[in-house]
């Protein structure tokens, strides 16, 4: 394969890459007057964007968006185009659903957050438990927070130090879980800014699909919780090898640990997400994101047993803030675009529907790969899709860091981009929502086609 300089081009020309990057630059950059006029005089936030991750997309400057309804972002050119990334999954089932539109505006005129249940929050209550099957709730504003309260609970009602978590993982911004493997012992995450404390110290790590790395972790019984994703999802697509999930439940019992399972991005499998799907049983469940339509918010659920260790904790500690939640979480506006979401939205028909979808990408993905003989793969869950520009299926952490080509990938980006099609901006990720269309599909699957054949041949 040509490559240069130690960078992976996995099957591409240098030359053709830099051709094919220098040529799209010029074409987003002729394309986009006004979006390049406004990002050029914003004041005001650091580096001219309010969230410094808008500095993460493949862009000679951020695209600004006017306007976005369904599977359809419009910018300030004029340029409609055809999104895949949906907010990295918070849009998950598109922009602005009626349901949750029609719920925000009905709430906005009775109050937005007072901290008190509502009848709606409370009928909520019986909502999550109907969809995921666990018994109690709590709800939290971010996926981050729910995770980052969640692992304290465990911490308090174990009475155990450490967590652990898998090697390559994702879930938000969890200090403790910014723990990688390097030549295999464990160090802080690439990236990581303004961390004072080891990290590793507290935190066990091992790689996905292995078990008995798994059970060597757990068997100081000094570990609370195992935190993991069903599929890791955001350092190329793993999916658990058949046994796996058993294997990870019957390690975290047979130790007394905690299981906890995040589905922020896995919830594209299904209705109760990869959990109800594939029947797995953890203590605690976490989803957020898309949970509430696109506004802010997150929920984290728990067994009995928990819920017994939590009213335990709570009898011996003393009164004070203890941590596990924020003033906006719950807010009124976020329950009722919750119940929407819940009720309207997040149903069996609207699945379906993205799944049907989802495979016919994957299908045109992959034989555009195959078209032109590059060792590359496309894998999906539910709704998510992924190419990889590297040979699959991967098995771990590990092996989904090395398969990353982030010059190709970020000049595929943009390339997709020119053509019409959004597609999330730090890995190769495609999202399909039930307001997506075939022509949406066969759009980016052409423009797919066009990017390979500019830089393959």
């Amino acid at each position: 394969m040509p490559e240069a300089g130690g960078v992976p081009l996995r099957g591409i020309g240098r030359r053709r890459l830099d051709a094919f990057r220098a040529a799209e630059v010029a074409r987003y950059v002729a394309a986009r007057p006004r979006s390049q006029a406004l990002a050029a005089g914003a004041r005001g936030y650091y580096a001219g964007v309010p969230l410094h991750w808008m500095l993460d997309w493949p862009l000679p400057f951020p695209l600004v968006v006017a306007d976005a309804v369904g599977a359809t972002l419009t910018d300030v050119d004029g340029h409609r185009l055809a999104d895949f990334c949906l907010g990295d999954t918070g849009s998950m089932f598109g922009h602005s659903p009626e349901p949750v539109v029609r719920a925000l505006r009905e709430q906005a005129a009775h109050g937005l957050a007072y901290m008190l249940p509502t009848p709606t929050a409370l009928d909520v209550g019986r909502l999550l438990c109907e969809r995921f099957g666990l018994p109690n709730w709590q709800v939290a504003t971010t996926a981050s927070d729910a995770n980052r309260f969640a692992l304290r609970l465990a911490r308090a009602v174990t009475g155990r130090p450490k967590i652990l978590v898998m090697n390559g993982c994702y879930h938000g911004a969890v200090d403790e879980t910014y723990v990688r493997l390097k030549d295999g012992r464990p160090a802080h995450g690439p990236g990581l800014i303004g961390q004072f404390q080891d990290l590793t110290a507290a935190t066990e790590v091992v790689e996905f699909n292995d078990p008995h790395a798994l059970e060597r972790a757990l068997a100081s019984r000094e570990v609370a919780c195992v935190i993991a994703e069903p599929v890791l999802t955001n350092c190329c697509m793993v999916l658990p090898e058949p046994g796996y999930h058993a294997a990870l439940r019957a390690a975290t019992r047979a130790s007394g640990t905690l299981l906890l399972i995040d589905e922020t991005h896995t919830i594209s499998t299904g209705p109760g997400g990869y959990t109800r799907t594939h029947r797995l049983e953890p203590d605690i469940f976490v989803v957020g994101k898309p949970i509430a339509g696109g506004v802010p918010a997150s929920v984290w659920g728990f067994t009995d047993e928990v819920a017994r260790g939590w009213d335990r904790v709570r009898r011996e500690t003393p009164p004070g803030h203890s941590g596990l939640g924020t003033t906006l979480s719950a807010n009124a506006l976020a329950m009722a675009a919750m119940r929407a979401t819940l009720t309207e939205v997040m149903t069996e028909e609207a699945y379906a529907r993205m799944d049907a979808l989802a495979e016919r990408l994957r299908a045109g993905l992959g034989a555009e790969v195959e078209r032109r003989a590059l060792p590359w793969h496309v894998v999906r869950v539910g709704a998510r899709v992924e190419f990889v520009c590297a040979p699959g299926p991967l098995r771990n952490g590990s092996e989904a860091m090395a398969a990353h080509a982030p010059e190709l990938e970020q000049a595929i980006h943009l390339g997709l981009l020119n053509r019409g099609c959004v597609i999330a901006p730090f890995h190769n990720m495609m999202l399909v929502c039930p307001a997506t269309t075939p022509g949406q599909i066969d759009q980016l699957v052409g423009a797919f086609g066009e990017v390979l054949a500019a830089l393959a041949g």
